[in-house]
């Protein structure tokens, strides 16, 4: 119960602390409640923002492997280290903070006790921020009296966003060591003024002081200068941020240049004084200062003269009377601008012809005393007091103002700015700049014109083929205009800002303003329309491309293409005609119909194309394309905007057919010959003329017409594909045979050409550039049928099927049952059944013995191999897949007489069906590649056994019986 267990207690500094990219920091860390040795170690490591889950390893006390790579290097070269403060208390020194250094760190020891009890780690953030702080002072050599006053002014100034405070301080910097710098006076954090030890009684009599003049400007005076103060001067900001313990670290400090300082101790015998006859002048007066020295026995004496303005030196006049001027005044000088003599061994000048703003200031002279003229080292010095000479600078009296007479235009259009000067006492050169409001504090430089009237134009304007050529004009004594011809996008408009500049005495004045113009897209689009969408044959019509926009087509250049499509559609809209923008009129040759029929005309806001006399190849879909181009620019290169109207189609209304066509059906019996059919008009226009086209329509139900011949209104014949053979084309025939009469012969008419037929009528008409259909009628149906004079012939009409294997020969079966009478001369014809049931020839023997094959790719394989009078089966080689299918033959008996044949007897046999099998090994293969098959084929002597047992035992059954 009296036993206390001491835990291990780690603690580091506590955060979150800020400090400065690139400055030296330090965080403590130390242990405590430990057991083992009194020196602990230490790890220390960093978790990084991007990855707050990662330890990333920096540096240990015990193990130099412990760094990670990018750590490393720093740790080798003692960028990072571990200070040991005791035991257990260390500082992790990171001698030049790095943005990527920013994080949580944390400070880890190991174990060293029998048990772990307690916490062995502990973590702080640190952030690290800007270095923003700043601070100058203009380098200066000042030489002054013992007494004098300085004043000296740095500029100190910071952006950080924590809250921070500043401390300013003064150093004088004595022989070469910059180790021995005194303090002068310090504003420290807390605002509280703190002399350093060698000014602290100067301090206290006010001869020291330090002001701060508004937020930035801290001032040093010294009120008269010793000799004590002769050295390097400089000032010191250091930034300070208070940490969550509550102490203050500065984070950052500034040293400023150099102000060298010379004080020169008072001569007793040598007295000084400074003259001006005026010392209150205006710019461009003359000022001449004198120095007078009024020692005694001054001419057997050697006197060394400076002029000095502000403390820095101007010129220096030797006991010689040599002079030299300091480098900054040397080229005024050689200008005659300063001017500096020795009147007299007591007087020495110094005269500027016309003063400005920079000379302004406190002059004196210092007069150094040698014991002979080439001594290099003064027995005595002094220097007047100091004379102030107040410069007023001349006020500019010029006025500027800007104006445009183009606010708001469109691309192309052109900009008309003036820029007024009033008040300029002297030429002025002037500037025109553009200022894009896409690019905000971006100016473009578009022209200029200097004192002299010479002119040049910015790189963006030099091109004359963009925006024209430009114009810089000086219309009177104040007023210049710009004039850009042609503005070349949206981009041009925005500010436009001219710049007056005004010289005078070295010194120069600027006024500046602008205008604002607004520059509007070409915008652009067409809308094609016609009064009337159909017109009759040899009407007039006209369409208009109407253009919209927010100027007329008479300001612009401007072009137009006329499309056409012709009715019905085959392929893209072609080009008719072409307007270029000088007026130049292009027809094209795909359409040549329209030159010389069309009238083109243009208004403000319309394109017109009237067509005269419609014809039909007038009809089709028209459109307009529409091109512009910017105003005032040659050539005219690409245009600005273009626009495709809609389409509109014209249709051509050709005159109304008339045409009537006979519609009554009939019919005809015929017993064989020559026949004709009739189609007849019944009433048609005089001057028309025809095309007829005659159909045959088999008898068979759903049965498609088929086109015999087709004769056009230039009698040119084409036939159909069925009737297409020569032996066809020569029993079919088409005439004329009256103005409103038109026949189809069939010669040798036969009973396959038993069914119906009509005739198609097409009027045709002659339209001043070509035929023209306007119309067609349909006649009615003539049913063609075959009358047989005496008994019909007896044939076998059994249906047969026969197999025949591809590659062989096989014979179609066609016999009559009794015979022919002797006057009576067969012929025969055999079909093949088609899928749709329609039957097509293959094979004709007429009753003269000769042949003819419909299909004439099948005659090599087609042949009759009568073996007596009344056998005409059909014998096919070659067998193929093709050939299977349904066949019969029809025989006709023919009796010749008088006036011609005459069919006495008509008959056709039954339907032979022909079954095609592949070849012997093609069968083996498909078998064997068949499983079912193949089982079907061995057990079918089994399925036969039992198929003639189970007949047996119904023979059986009905014995019984």
């Amino acid at each position: 119960t009296g036993v206390t267990t001491c835990q291990r207690l780690v603690t580091i500094q506590q955060g979150p602390l800020y400090r400065t990219e690139g400055s030296h920091i330090t965080l403590w860390c130390k242990v405590s409640g430990y057991q083992g040795p009194a020196e602990q170690n230490f790890q220390w490591s960093i978790y990084l923002p991007s990855a707050p889950e990662r330890e990333v390893q920096i540096v240990s006390t015990v193990d130099p492997s412990f760094p990670y790579a990018i750590y490393t290097q720093r740790v080798r070269g003692r960028g990072i280290f571990v200070e040991r403060l005791q035991g257990d208390a260390v500082l992790l020194h990171i001698t030049e903070l790095q943005e990527r250094d920013a994080g949580q760190y944390e400070c880890h020891t190991p174990n060293t006790d029998q048990s772990y009890l307690g916490t062995y780690s502990a973590k702080t953030n640190l952030s690290v921020i800007p270095d923003t702080l700043s601070a100058s002072m203009a380098p200066q050599a000042l030489t002054l009296m013992e007494g004098d006053a300085v004043e000296l002014t740095c500029e100190v100034s910071k952006s950080t966003a924590q809250h921070t405070h500043l401390s300013v301080g003064w150093y004088l910097l004595q022989g070469a060591g910059e180790h021995r710098a005194q303090e002068i006076l310090t504003l420290s954090k807390d605002f509280i003024l703190k002399p350093g030890p060698s000014y602290e009684q100067r301090f206290l009599e006010g001869d020291v002081q330090l002001h701060k003049v508004g937020n930035t400007t801290y001032k040093l005076l010294i009120g008269g200068v010793k000799p004590s103060d002769q050295g390097q001067l400089y000032c010191e900001a250091a930034e300070w941020i208070e940490d969550p313990d509550g102490t203050w670290k500065d984070i950052s400090s500034k040293q400023t240049e150099r102000t060298s300082l010379a004080v020169m101790s008072q001569g007793r015998d040598l007295p000084v004084d400074i003259t001006a006859a005026e010392h209150s002048l205006a710019e461009g007066d003359a000022l001449q200062l004198s120095c007078v020295v009024g020692a005694p026995k001054s001419s057997s004496r050697h006197f060394q003269v400076t002029w000095l303005l502000n403390g820095m030196e101007v010129a220096r006049i030797d006991p010689h009377g040599v002079l030299t001027w300091e480098e900054e005044f040397e080229e005024r000088a050689k200008l005659g601008q300063l001017r500096a003599f020795k009147s007299s061994n007591t007087v020495y000048v110094l005269t500027i012809p016309e003063v400005g703003l920079k000379d302004k200031g406190t002059y004196q002279c210092s007069v150094s005393e040698m014991k002979t003229p080439g001594d290099l080292h003064s027995i005595q010095n002094n220097v007047s007091s100091g004379l102030q000479v107040n410069v007023k600078p001349t006020e500019s009296q010029m006025r500027l103002s800007v104006s445009t007479s183009t606010p708001q235009v469109v691309v192309g259009d052109p900009l008309i700015l003036h820029c007024e000067v009033q008040g300029a006492t002297s030429p002025v050169s002037l500037r025109w700049w553009h200022l894009p409001p896409q690019h905000p504090g971006r100016r473009v430089l578009v022209a200029t014109m200097e004192q002299d009237g010479s002119r040049s134009l910015g790189s963006a304007y030099r091109d004359g083929g963009t925006r024209g050529s430009l114009r810089l004009e000086k219309e009177s004594s104040g007023t210049f205009t710009l004039v850009i011809p042609s503005t070349l996008h949206e981009d041009d408009g925005g500010q436009y800002r001219c710049e007056a500049t005004q010289w005078s005495r070295g010194r120069n004045w600027t006024e500046k303003g602008e205008a604002a113009v607004t520059v509007s897209p070409m915008g652009l689009h067409a809308t094609l329309r016609s009064r009337t969408a159909t017109v009759s044959y040899g009407q007039s019509f006209e369409l208009f491309c109407q253009v919209d926009a927010s100027y007329t087509l008479q300001d612009v250049p401007a072009s137009v293409r006329w499309l056409f499509q012709p009715s019905p559609a085959t392929g893209p809209l072609q080009e008719l005609v072409q307007v270029s923008p000088s007026g130049t009129v292009v027809w094209r040759t795909a359409q040549p119909h329209f030159q010389g029929k069309a009238q083109l005309a243009k208004t403000d806001t319309t394109f017109k194309l009237h067509v005269h006399s419609a014809l039909p190849a007038n009809e089709g879909s028209y459109q307009c394309e529409v091109q512009v181009w910017r105003r005032n620019i040659l050539p005219l290169g690409q245009p600005a905007a273009n626009a495709s109207s809609n389409a509109v189609g014209i249709k051509v209304v050709l005159p109304e057919s008339k045409l009537q066509v006979a519609t009554k059906d009939s019919s005809m019996e015929i017993a064989g010959g020559n026949t004709a059919l009739e189609c007849r008009i019944v009433f048609a226009q005089n001057n028309s003329q025809f095309a007829v086209t005659w159909y045959f329509l088999p008898l068979l139900a759903d049965a498609t017409p088929l086109q015999i011949i087709r004769a056009s209104y230039s009698s040119i014949l084409e036939y159909g594909s069925e009737f297409s053979s020569p032996a066809q084309k020569s029993r079919f025939l088409s005439q004329r045979v009256s103005s409103s009469v038109f026949q189809l012969q069939i010669l040798s008419a036969a009973p396959r050409d038993e069914g119906r037929y009509y005739c198609v009528v097409e009027e045709w008409l002659w339209l001043v550039d070509g035929w023209y259909k306007l119309g067609e009628g349909t006649s009615g149906r003539t049913t063609l049928k075959f009358r047989p004079t005496e008994r019909q012939l007896q044939m076998e009409k059994t249906n047969h099927s026969i197999s025949a294997r591809e590659g062989e020969e096989v014979t179609l079966p066609c016999r009559l049952q009794d015979a022919l009478l002797p006057d009576t001369r067969p012929a025969a014809t055999w079909f093949q059944v088609k899928s749709n049931g329609s039957a097509s020839a293959l094979l004709i023997l007429h009753h003269d013995g000769t042949m003819e094959y419909p299909q004439e790719r099948l005659a090599p394989r087609l042949f009759l191999r009568r073996a007596s009078a009344r056998d005409f089966s059909l014998t096919m080689s070659s067998v193929q897949r093709g050939d299977a299918g349904a066949y019969y033959c029809q025989l006709q008996g023919w009796r010749l007489q008088s006036e011609g044949k005459a069919l006495q007897a008509l008959a056709h046999s039954g339907y032979t069906q022909l079954i095609t099998i592949p070849p012997e090994s093609t069968v083996l293969s498909r078998i064997c590649s068949s499983p079912p098959l193949l089982n079907f084929i061995l057990y079918l002597p089994l399925v036969l056994i039992l198929l003639l047992a189970l007949a047996v035992f119904c023979w059986y059954c009905k014995s019984r019986k």
